[in-house]
């Protein structure tokens, strides 16, 4: 391939080289190289008719579908923005990511424009409705037009591939802690990440995904898409996970040779797989992502489908940092080392130097896949970098005296207790490993003695019983005094996001 500078191009490139090549399978609709290239440069040329500006932002609200792929490569093409939204948001989260943007035109589904409707966004003047018809809007709301219908307003005028420096998307973060920001990351960002992930994990044009991981997310969007893309290669699209669906697409269709999931997703397939069989055909990669992978479901995985998965690390500002090697050790419950090209360390937390192998403190990385700064918050934007142009992940972790990165829990998630520090990570890995948990998560909560208090919240496993007193005996057998749980709690579930990661901050607030 030669040289391009965004995604866009690279698909236009196996376009032009291969049209017939398939690309995207989707329910009963198949997409080849070619068609999808013509789809994208439509939606481009209705976009420029429309009035959209280069620079202006458009908003992805939508479920996974062929037309989110059109209207994020489109958009790009005519020199949009894409803002990504969670389908799962609701006023709050809405109402601030679509003012903070600027957002002029959203593409959205039937559902999606009832829940915009009802918020004031005064720079909001489209909604592109991507299933079904539009119906007409209310008066004085923004346009509400069909996909279908808005494609046909294109027009003929030659569009220029966008430039490697250019803003192409502004990704929020989760927001636990205030309100969430804009990372703002370029074409440039994305070409240097995929390239070290599909060389990385020797990606090529003859590989083929199942897909089921959300759109408007990094690991489904920036790794996923962007990896099938980028090399040519085939992506089988779902609307959502389902632990059966997937199951049988593995049992149907041998050609499938990579799948991207978060823990959740593997601890749903082990279960299942326990239920079924395990299909005869495995794909060559499992990856996991986006949420810890404990050591225990790590073992399950790899004794039932006979294949270790390949944990990664990423986020939103940054894409992909840190990978289990595709080749040798991967190791439980680390996260490997850096991809290539790329630069991590660990420093203390107070004084920002960096540390020796096996000390933790906090990760830093470093590369061209690393994003420009937040939208609109300057001062964010600088406390967030060194003066050298490390980016302080936030994430708390220690490094092995041969290159595997550990992650014990972000920098807000340090319990200090009695002047010890204590790493939740390392109290749910030793928790994990008790026969009847499930799952658990490790909090600190405020306590007049020692400051804060390690809580653990616990899942017991279906039809197993629990008590404190055994759980605190199997902590103290396996950890330093002070790290044991002071406070445990029996739940039904932990509260989690779209991607699976507990959102610890949601139980703090509840047991307060």
């Amino acid at each position: 391939m030669i040289e391009i500078h965004s995604i866009v191009e690279a698909v236009f490139q196996h376009a032009q080289r291969q049209p017939e090549r398939p690309a995207i399978s989707f329910a009963e609709q198949s997409w080849n190289y070619g068609k999808l290239c013509a789809e994208i440069e439509r939606f481009a040329q209705a976009l420029r008719v429309w009035g959209l500006l280069s620079g202006d932002r458009v908003a992805l609200f939508l479920e996974n579908c062929p037309a989110f792929v059109v209207a994020y490569l489109g958009t790009h093409l005519a020199g949009g923005i894409v803002v990504l939204v969670n389908t799962q948001y609701q006023q709050v989260e809405l109402s601030h990511i679509l003012t903070d943007a600027g957002v002029r035109l959203c593409v959205t589904s039937s559902v999606g424009v009832q829940a915009l409707l009802r918020l004031e966004l005064p720079d909001l003047t489209a909604l592109v409705v991507g299933d079904g018809t539009a119906s007409p809007s209310p008066t004085g709301s923004s346009e509400i037009i069909a996909f279908a219908d808005f494609m046909m307003r294109g027009g003929g005028g030659k569009l220029a591939m966008p430039k490697a420096e250019a803003s192409a998307v502004i990704g929020y973060t989760s927001g636990t802690t205030g309100r969430s920001k804009g990372a703002l990351l370029s074409h440039r960002n994305f070409v240097a990440n995929v390239e070290a992930v599909t060389t990385a994990w020797k990606w090529t044009e003859n590989d083929h995904l199942l897909l089921a991981l959300p759109l408007f997310h990094t690991h489904g969007l920036m790794v996923g898409m962007h990896g099938t893309l980028y090399t040519g290669a085939r992506v089988t699209l779902r609307p959502k996970f389902e632990t059966a669906d997937i199951l049988a697409r593995l049992h149907a269709d041998p050609s499938i040779t990579l799948f991207f999931g978060v823990p959740t997703m593997y601890a749903r397939l082990v279960k299942e797989a326990e239920k079924q069989g395990v299909p005869a055909h495995l794909p060559r990669l499992f990856v996991s992502g986006s949420a810890p992978l404990s050591s225990q479901l790590f073992s399950d995985f790899e004794r039932l489908f006979g294949q270790t998965l390949l944990e990664r690390y990423g986020m939103t500002e940054t894409i992909m940092n840190l990978t289990n090697p595709y080749d040798g050790e991967r190791r439980a419950g680390s996260v490997g080392g850096p991809f290539p090209g790329q630069e991590a360390r660990v420093v203390d937390v107070q004084t920002r130097q960096p540390l020796p192998a096996g000390k933790t403190g906090e990760i830093e990385v470093r590369g061209p896949h690393v994003f420009s700064g937040y939208w609109k918050r300057p001062e964010a934007t600088a406390e967030a970098f060194e003066p050298d142009g490390w980016f302080k992940t936030g994430d708390l972790g220690w490094c092995s005296a041969d290159g595997y990165y550990t992650i014990t829990g972000r920098a807000r998630e340090l319990i200090i207790s009695g002047g010890y520090n204590i790493y939740p990570r390392e109290v749910e890995d030793v928790l994990e490993s008790h026969p009847a948990i499930a799952e658990v998560a490790v909090i600190g909560l405020s306590d007049s003695d020692l400051g804060e208090q390690v809580v653990a919240v616990i899942v017991p496993r279906e039809g197993c019983t629990l008590n404190d007193g055994e759980i605190i005996a199997f902590c103290r057998e396996r950890l330093a005094s002070y790290k044991k749980p002071r406070r445990i709690i029996f739940a039904r579930t932990l509260p989690r996001n779209a991607l699976g990661k507990v959102q610890k901050h949601l139980l703090a607030q509840q047991l307060q």
